[in-house]
């Protein structure tokens, strides 16, 4: 028999370096769950993506344990990693902070394919392109 499903919660957690501090902590321990056990198959589990700041899905049981998943970083990460920027623009459309090659979009887009709602790269691109626009990032043509 499947083991009744409490809660979910969604967090976003630098990979390989979660910590019991808060996001994490007070996260699990509002349902009982063993804090230190899940940052530790956290950072085991994303140790080869460190800098990234990953969501997680955890789904929390009745009886308190637990399982989790874990997705590929945002678009906007992925966007601000590829072109080293702090963060996005305060007027995005005034004052932008950089640009992105087709060939940029195109990577961030077949990296990030598996979480979007959709399996055509094409598609996948627009979904980055509307996210750079509205950091500020400009997307060459």
């Amino acid at each position: 028999m499947a083991k009744k499903i409490k809660t979910l919660i969604k967090l976003n957690i630098p990979a390989g370096t979660a910590t019991p501090a808060p996001p994490v902590g007070p996260a699990l321990g509002q349902h009982g769950l063993p804090i230190m056990e899940f940052v530790k198959a956290f950072n085991d589990r994303t140790q080869d993506k460190k800098g990234n700041i990953l969501p997680v899905v955890i789904t929390v049981y009745e009886d308190r344990t637990f399982s989790f998943i874990t997705k590929e970083p945002p678009v906007a990460e992925m966007i601000k990693k590829t072109l080293n920027l702090e963060k996005g623009s305060g007027t995005a459309m005034k004052e932008p902070v950089g640009s992105l090659t087709q060939a940029q979009v195109r990577a961030i887009a077949e990296a990030k394919l598996p979480d979007l709602n959709t399996k055509n790269v094409e598609a996948a691109m627009k979904i980055v392109e509307g996210t750079a626009r509205s950091m500020g990032v400009k997307v060459q043509n």
